[in-house]
């Protein structure tokens, strides 16, 4: 009786499994339990459609990112009611005549390919016409229902603008466009199914089942666990856990949200319970979730999108983020300790914690990380990176299986001996490194090699290379994983969709050469002042959307006026990227702010301004690789050994200004003082750096040489 109840539980995570909610899924319904099975099935037909065409058999560019919006529409319809009230258990009438209308979209450019193809941007039918008319309006409404209204509101003003140009003053006049060539136009591959929706075909569907095969081997849980055994016990311990968390659950999420739901569930009360307020915990994990999308190897799913637009490797981008993610965290670090140290605040009992012992025996959960990073670093493509830390998810998933059995579920210690656990352990993980030898091996050479052979040899290869580690890692998770990776893309898919309706008219209309115009003129009077502007604009744009659109428009208004001013290109898209992703906890619209708020009941605006204060160094970094590329790896290593050094030192003194601690209490006039000596050691420069620490070294000194006057 109880393995039938077992099973049953088993089949119901394959059906609806545990999933981060993404940054608007109040009005995510509930379903039947035939539409869950229609549901899981078509989401595990979406993940392994794209790992199919990915890396077996490619499909040409349009077909594959028409069924990619097509299919994901059709989940999302599903998913997704229209408002939160109507989120009620079942899938209306009309929401069926959605998915339909969104899969007939798709059908309709697969039978009509090689005429859409020929008539590009030259004629158009009118049957081109209504499904374009039909597809934009579907793309807005599955982004409204995924992703707020921000964002489909910005893409109805520029679809506006597109028609009403020639009325516009100024540098937004344009001659303006008919109906039906603007939605043949913007429902094709310059528009909807162009560059962004390029990258959440290929590489934002690759790296989100790569993370769910992750969160399926519960290695998003060990890390907070190994987080806590770490740091819970410290000065301030949890909120140091989820400092160190953020940095380690970033590289696998890249979702600030996300970030926020899955860690804060445990982080916030932890932090409660040694004395921080509901506002400061809240912002404490909504600022370290943040710096999640910065952090590599994943970043966000921008980044991928950088990578596309500026034709620089990931790699280069991820090597490129990892000082100012480094100083992003210092900083973070130092403002909870000083908040620790100023408040009185302790750690959490040893005993209460997860032991650490056991959490070190666990360290190969780090492996599928480990690969990935290797293969990024050895020049394999991102599409092969990603393959590869999938098969060792897979590996390590049933390595983790395999450890449960040998030992008793508190971790104290099995009746049998400990050396035979050991023994076994090895054995596993000798398997697991042969076996990842040989999964590199043949990716790297098998394949191409085998291909001469005979359809029926690569594909026995290509089964067994897939089979033999899903097999091992479980069918039911496997499943569970494809079902959870395609659920995790639903809102992606929206996001670049919607996006590149913008990206559509900014080309089609040419107003992104007139934005450049415009920063021109104003670095014509000052370059800082230029730079402000991006920033603000690129703020403007992150508030109440997700990262990823954020970033794809100011991708396409803000950085071309930057490169023409001189930025360089990485720099440029590095700087509209950074600040993409700090509107997440920037007032008065803070999505990760609001999401910890809402874990933590506490103010969602004191939280935003607490969080703004945390991540004040982020708001600062961009201008530093501005001046100076040094922190983008861009340079000599001594001048990138220097600027990390006084990056660090100046990110401690911002925290101490801001926080009113530095050795003691800091009085108002030394607060500013010192803030001037940050700001110039965050300027890379020796002789910035003299100036900074010729103010800050002498007020510290004077604040440890006070205090002990006082105690004395």
């Amino acid at each position: 009786m109880s393995s039938q109840k077992t099973n049953e539980v088993e089949i119901e995570e394959v059906i609806q499994p545990p999933m981060a909610d993404e940054e608007f899924s109040g009005n995510k319904r509930v379903l039947h339990r035939w539409e869950g099975i229609l549901l899981a099935v078509l989401c595990i037909g979406f993940t392994v459609f794209h790992l199919y065409v990915l890396n077996v058999y490619s499909l040409e560019p349009l077909l594959f990112r028409a069924i990619h919006v097509g299919w994901g529409g059709a989940l999302g319809f599903i998913l997704y009611a229209p408002f939160r009230r109507a989120a009620k258990k079942g899938v209306p009438w009309y929401d069926w005549g959605f998915v339909l209308a969104s899969i007939a979209c798709a059908v309709y450019i697969a039978i009509e390919l090689d005429g859409l193809l020929f008539r590009a941007g030259a004629q158009f039918t009118t049957g081109d016409v209504a499904v374009g008319l039909i597809g934009t309006l579907l793309v807005l409404e599955f982004a409204r229902r995924t992703s707020g209204l921000a964002l489909p509101i910005i893409a109805g003003i520029f679809i506006l603008y597109a028609f009403v140009g020639k009325w516009m003053p100024g540098v937004l006049e344009h001659k303006g466009f008919a109906p039906d060539r603007f939605f043949t136009y913007i429902y094709s591959e310059y528009g909807i199914f162009g560059v962004t929706t390029q990258v959440s075909s290929s590489y934002i569907i690759l790296f989100v089942t790569f993370a769910a095969f992750l969160q399926v081997s519960k290695v998003g849980d060990y890390i907070n666990d190994l987080c806590n055994a770490l740091f819970g016990w410290a000065r301030g311990g949890p909120a140091k856990a989820a400092v160190a968390s953020g940095i380690m659950f970033g590289s696998i999420s890249g979702s600030a949200v996300a970030n926020v739901v899955a860690s804060g569930m445990v982080t916030i009360p932890m932090m409660r319970k040694v004395g921080y307020d509901r506002p400061t915990a809240a912002a404490i994990e909504a600022t370290s979730s943040t710096g999640g999308q910065i952090t590599p190897p994943v970043l966000g799913a921008g980044a991928f999108l950088m990578a596309e637009i500026t034709g620089i490797p990931y790699g280069q981008i991820a090597l490129a983020a990892v000082i100012p993610a480094l100083l992003f965290y210092i900083a973070c670090w130092i403002h909870v300790d000083l908040h620790a140290i100023r408040l009185g605040l302790k750690g959490v009992a040893r005993s209460e914690l997860p032991p650490l012992k056991l959490m070190l025996t666990r360290l190969y959960l780090f492996s599928p990380l480990i690969v990935f990073i290797w293969a990024l670093l050895e020049g394999y493509s991102p599409f092969r990176a990603g393959g590869l830390g999938i098969v060792a998810a897979l590996f390590a998933g049933w390595l983790s299986r395999a450890f449960n059995d040998l030992t008793s579920a508190d971790g104290v210690e099995d009746p049998r001996s400990a050396s035979t656990v050991l023994a076994a352990l090895l054995l596993r993980f000798a398997a697991l490194a042969g076996a990842g030898a040989l999964m590199a091996l043949g990716f790297q050479y098998g394949v191409p090699a085998l291909k001469s052979l005979g359809d029926f040899v690569v594909w026995g290869f290509i089964a067994v290379l897939v089979g033999v580690p899903a097999a091992l890692f479980g069918l039911r998770r496997t499943l569970e994983a494809l079902n959870l990776a395609a659920r995790d893309t639903v809102q992606l898919v929206a996001v670049c969709a919607c996006a590149g309706i913008i990206v559509g008219v900014i080309a089609l209309t040419g107003i992104g050469g007139r934005f450049s115009e415009l920063i021109l003129g104003i670095a014509g009077a000052s370059q800082i002042a230029a730079m402000l502007f991006a920033a603000l604009v690129a703020l403007v744009l992150g508030m109440g959307m997700p990262t990823t659109a954020a970033y794809a428009i100011a991708a396409a208004v803000i950085a071309p006026g930057l490169t023409k001013i001189g930025v360089p290109i990485l720099v440029a898209h590095m700087f509209v990227f950074y600040f993409a992703v700090v509107s997440a906890i920037t007032p008065p619209v803070a999505l990760a702010s609001f999401a910890a708020a809402g874990m933590a009941q506490a103010d969602p605006w004191k939280t935003s301004w607490t969080a703004l204060k945390m991540g004040l160094a982020t708001f600062l970094v961009p201008f530093m690789f501005f001046y100076s590329p040094v922190l983008l790896m861009q340079g000599p290593w001594p001048g990138i050994v220097q600027a990390v050094i006084s990056g660090a030192i100046g990110v401690w003194f911002l925290a101490g200004s801001t926080e009113g601690w530095f050795g003691g209490r800091l009085a108002m006039p030394l607060r500013v003082i010192l803030f001037f000596g940050a700001l110039n050691l965050l300027h890379p420069g020796g002789a910035s750096d003299f100036i900074g620490l010729g103010i800050g070294v002498p007020i510290y000194l004077w604040q440890r040489l006070r205090n002990r006057h006082a105690a004395a």
